[in-house]
């Protein structure tokens, strides 16, 4: 592949990502649009036509590694493994 072929492609994919992007903030927005409306119902069950939408409040444990590592730096060390990937970055 010849040196202006990959910009091409480099040009394409960057006008796409501009695309996936600005839809993503405007199916944001339209989805902070309907939690607005219900809040103001105040509701966390909506029906609308065929659908139902749900916003609930959920609950989680999360292990907190970094109080972790300062209380037990040791064990943390020893269950710590190094792991390889590679990342794809255009400048």
């Amino acid at each position: 592949m010849s040196t202006i072929e990959i910009t091409s492609k480099i040009d394409a994919l960057k006008e796409l990502e501009a695309l996936i992007d600005e839809a993503k903030a405007e199916a944001e927005s339209l989805r902070d649009e309907i939690k607005q409306e219900m809040l103001n119902r105040d509701t966390e069950e909506l029906e609308a036509g065929q659908y139902i939408v749900r916003w609930t409040s959920v609950l989680s444990q999360r292990f907190d590694t970094t109080a972790f590592k300062k209380v037990m730096p040791d064990v943390y060390k020893a269950y710590t493994k190094q792991v390889s990937s590679k990342r794809f970055s255009i400048a």
